[in-house]
């Protein structure tokens, strides 16, 4: 896949690539949903300081400049409501994503998972894939919506949040092909 766009919008949805000046406010968007997010991402267990923002954001821009992965901020008008993320695969690509508390349930995560699958297809991924923990419900309903196909479950890596099994579901759509020129 060839390098995203910083920025994409759908309305009062803008994603856009995370730079060193979020740091306070990914901080505040984490901190203030620890309890909510720590169930499903080790991450974000344990506390979550400006110290880590600035090591997750340096680590974002690496990725960025390397190719190996395009990580947004989700913002709703001004306002930071997640994060959403782009990783290489051999082939296609992985999105991975997460919401603070007060933006669960308005459709947020679809409307941002649909901008970036349209956008990777767009750029030449061969396909998109979804992955989260058996248990993580939301998560496994953004795929369902969007018409991607539960294709089997996997070893979640370690270490593991505390709800999680262990068991991830993996979620694929693939890249329709070009529809060949009607014949003369």
């Amino acid at each position: 896949m060839e390098t995203p766009a910083e920025t994409y919008r759908d309305g009062d949805l803008t994603l856009t690539r995370w730079h060193p000046g979020d740091r306070t406010v990914l901080t505040a968007a984490v901190s203030g949903s620890l309890a909510h997010l720590g169930e499903f991402l080790n991450w974000a267990t344990g506390g979550y300081t400006d110290d880590d923002s600035a090591e997750f954001l340096r680590r974002t821009s690496n990725s960025w400049e390397n190719g190996e992965a395009y990580e947004y901020a989700v913002r709703l008008d001004s306002e930071v409501a997640g994060g959403i993320g782009v990783m290489q695969r051999d082939g296609g690509v992985e999105i991975g994503y997460w919401l603070a508390l007060g933006f669960v349930g308005r459709g947020l995560m679809t409307r941002s998972v649909t901008l970036l699958t349209e956008e990777a297809f767009r750029l030449g991924a061969g396909y998109v894939e979804i992955k989260h923990d058996e248990r993580n419900v939301r998560s496994g309903a953004v795929p369902a919506r969007l018409g991607f196909t539960k294709v089997g479950t996997e070893p979640a890596e370690k270490p593991l949040a505390p709800a999680c099994t262990g068991t991830n579901h993996v979620w694929r759509l693939v890249r329709r092909p070009c529809s060949a020129p009607a014949a003369p």
